[in-house]
Formats: C-alpha cells, sequence, structure tokens
C-alpha cells in the first residue's frame, strides 16, 4: 500500500475512517446550512449574528477543556464518541424540523448551536486521542493526516451538495442529511474489534486536572505551539464567516456561489493532508513555512479583485492553514505521555477552536463595521506578527538557526545549536 494510505490496512482505522467520511460530509452540509439560515433567513445578512452562532458552538471548549480531558483520560474513548455523536445527531434533526416546520427563530438558532458546542468539547479530545488506540505509534501522524484528508474530502463535496439542496428544497432537507450522516459512525464505532485496539492507561483519583496543567506548563515546546494555532484558529481561520460575507455582501452571490468556496478551498486542505501523510513525522521548518504561507495567501486573498480570483486564492490559504494544524497536532499527540494525551489534547483543541467565540463576533463586528475584506486582513496582520514573535523566541531561547535554503531543493532550514534546549528533537527536524 502506498505510504500515503497505509494506515487504512488496519482493520479498525479503516472502519472508522469510513464512517468519519459520511459524518464529515453531512456536518458540513449542516455547517453551510446553518450559516445560509442565519444570514438570510433569520437576519438581513447580519454578521454579528452568525459570529454569535459560530462563538456560541466554541465556547464550551474552552470552559469544559480540562474536564473534556479528564473524561477522555479516564472512559472509555469508543463509549463517549457513541454518546457525544448521538448528542449531535439529535441537535442536527431538531434544527431540521424547527425549519421545515416553519417555526425557526434566531435564538432557536443560537440555543442549538450552544447544544452542539458542549457536546463537541467532550467528543473532540476523545475523538482525537482515539487515533493512538487504533493504529501503533509509528502510524499515528499518517492518521493524524489521513483523518484531516477524510475532512477536506468532505468540505469539496458537503458545502457543494449542500448548495444545490438549499438552492432546490431549502434549508431543512440539509439539516437532515447531516443527521442521517451521523448512523455511519454510530455504525462503524459498533463493528470494531476490541481486541485489536491499543488502550492508552486510564487515570483515577484527584488532582487529574491539575496534573495536566502542570504538565503543559513545563512543556514550553507545546505552549510555543498552542500560542501558534490560538492565533491561528481565533484570528485567521474564520473562513464559516469570512467567506459568507465576502460571497453574500462583497461579490453579491447566492447559495450555490458560497457553497462552492468551502469545496475550493478544501481542494488546497485535502492537497495540504495527503502531503502530510507521507511524512514519516512532523517538522517545526514545515510548520513555520506553512505559517509563512498562509500570511502571503490569506493576504492576497483578502485584496481580490472577482470572485473568481478569490476562489483561486482560498486554495494555497487551505494548503497552508491544514499543513500548519496537521503538523501541529502530529507534534503534540507524539510529544506527550500517553497517560496525559487526552487531557493535553483537550487543552489544544481549547485553545485552537475555542478561540472562535473570541474571534468569530469580534471579527463579524469589524465585518460590519470596515467591510468584508477586512475580516480575512485582520488574521493575516495577526498570523505575521505572532509567526515573528515565535521566530525571535526560537532564535533567542532555543538557540536556533533559521535560515532559508536556495541552492538544489529551496526549503527551509532550522538547526540548533545548544543540545542542552528544551525544544523536542523530533519536533525541530
Amino acid at each position: 500500500m502506498s505510504p500515503t494510505f497505509s494506515s487504512l490496512s488496519i482493520y479498525n482505522y479503516r472502519v472508522y475512517f469510513g464512517g468519519a467520511l459520511v459524518s464529515n460530509i453531512g456536518t458540513w452540509m449542516g455547517r453551510v446550512a446553518q450559516d445560509w439560515l442565519v444570514l438570510t433567513v433569520l437576519t438581513d445578512h447580519d454578521p454579528v449574528a452568525l459570529g454569535v452562532v459560530t462563538g456560541l458552538q466554541f465556547a464550551p471548549m474552552v470552559l469544559l477543556a480540562p474536564w473534556a480531558g479528564m473524561i477522555a483520560d479516564r472512559f472509555a474513548k469508543r463509549r463517549i464518541l457513541f454518546a457525544t455523536q448521538s448528542m449531535l445527531a439529535i441537535t442536527s434533526l431538531l434544527t431540521g424540523v424547527l425549519v421545515v416546520t416553519g417555526v425557526v427563530q434566531l435564538w432557536h438558532v443560537y440555543l442549538l448551536a450552544m447544544l452542539q458546542g458542549l457536546a463537541t468539547a467532550v467528543d473532540n479530545p476523545a475523538r482525537q486521542t482515539f487515533v493512538s488506540e487504533m493504529v501503533p505509534r509509528t502510524s499515528l501522524a499518517n492518521a493524524v493526516s489521513l483523518n484531516s484528508a477524510s475532512f477536506n474530502a468532505a468540505r469539496i463535496i458537503g458545502p457543494g451538495v449542500a448548495g444545490l439542496v438549499i438552492a432546490a428544497v431549502g434549508t431543512g432537507p440539509a439539516f437532515f442529511v447531516n443527521t442521517l450522516s451521523f448512523v455511519a459512525v454510530l455504525v462503524a464505532l459498533t463493528q470494531m474489534k476490541s481486541e485489536q485496539l491499543r488502550p492508552a492507561p486510564r487515570t483515577r483519583g484527584k488532582g487529574q486536572i491539575r496534573d495536566g496543567l502542570r504538565y503543559v506548563k513545563g512543556r514550553p515546546d507545546i505552549i510555543l505551539i498552542m500560542v501558534l494555532v490560538f492565533v491561528l484558529g481565533t484570528f485567521g481561520m474564520n473562513f464559516q464567516l469570512t467567506t459568507a460575507l465576502m460571497a453574500t455582501q462583497l461579490f453579491h452571490k447566492g447559495a450555490g456561489e458560497y457553497g462552492l468556496l468551502g469545496s475550493i478551498m478544501a481542494i488546497g486542505s485535502l492537497s495540504a493532508a495527503l502531503l502530510s501523510a507521507r511524512r514519516p513525522r512532523p517538522r517545526l521548518r514545515i510548520l513555520m513555512g506553512a505559517l509563512a504561507g498562509f500570511v502571503v495567501s490569506s493576504g492576497a486573498a483578502a485584496l481580490a479583485p472577482t470572485y473568481v480570483w478569490f476562489a483561486i486564492l482560498l486554495i494555497p490559504v487551505g494548503l497552508s492553514a491544514l499543513t500548519v494544524l496537521t503538523s501541529a497536532n502530529s507534534m503534540v499527540q507524539l510529544g506527550v505521555d500517553p497517560q496525559m494525551r487526552g487531557r493535553v489534547m483537550a487543552l489544544y483543541m481549547a485553545i485552537f477552536m475555542g478561540g472562535t467565540p473570541l474571534g468569530a463576533p469580534l471579527i463579524g463586528w469589524i465585518g460590519a463595521v470596515a467591510g468584508p475584506r477586512w475580516t480575512i486582513l485582520v488574521g493575516t496582520v495577526a498570523v505575521a506578527l505572532v509567526l515573528v514573535g515565535a521566530t525571535i523566541y526560537l532564535v533567542r531561547s532555543e538557540s536556533l538557526s533559521i535560515r532559508y535554503q536556495l541552492r538544489d531543493r529551496p526549503h527551509l532550514v532550522v538547526t540548533r545549536d545548544d543540545a542542552a534546549a528544551s525544544m523536542s528533537e523530533a519536533a525541530l527536524r
């Protein structure tokens, strides 16, 4: 089997991958339907309302992260996922019923978005760390990248299908399809072979949350990664909001064209995931280079003169952003102790996705005051600043030398002068 898809040779991961792919397609349909419902049915293209909905979905990840990580480390992850995926299916079903019966109001969407956020807060650390129980350590980076490939392949299919469904029969059916797609994950979880799983050691007793926070505090390499993904997630990756505003307000497009933007961006994201799957391990130089690529491509997209150019530039935006995320995710999972993985990944996901409650309303307000282009430019500037700051920190604190090699094959070269520096060897290569 090709190295890109090596994890699919493992039965449990193959079954899980298939169910997750179907569910991800439905999830993207639900996201597009929700955005369209808020922007065009419940409000008159109000970016603040859309920002509030997005924020409510992600706020629980910040508030519940320590407890969600403790749950992931204490209980069987497959049982956790069965419960959370069932809850997400129910919230999608309720949204669809409210829409098709014509009684849906904005506060309904707010409430259901918060319930989805609660379920997702518990689901994320369990789902992220469950991968390490399905595949051996040598295949973990590949499996993480294939999960990203599944997510972004669904992003290519889901928004486009959602746009067609919304244009033909309205938003309600899109929510129903999303509900049915969760059944695929539930079936996959029941079909896995328990004897082939590799459960991480479960933790018991008091003080687990404090232990997790203390562990992260003592790992400057993990803290650096979390800072980078926090800024990227909070200010640079509000695509659900920014593409909607660019499509509807700046380029005056409809549901089909808006849904198409998500699919076009996913071309770059899917390419990044497949390229990451071929790498045996994540590298710091790739992460830093991808952040630089995001700054350039997102800045160009913000200034795009036409809808077509904006759509084309979303491909390198998706490519660079997903390269950062897959590299960071793999670096954290491979670098922590197995019994701490759930708590650390809960904090990681809270830092990355939980920044959205702060960023989404702010970006929505900026869009209302300064226009859609600034919703992207603000993220571009923020990521550029944190990239410069991280580079200075690495050079000074970790005794690193960072340069761009032009001869032979151009690439970013990261070397360490001090062997006693605290950054892990695997992350620096």
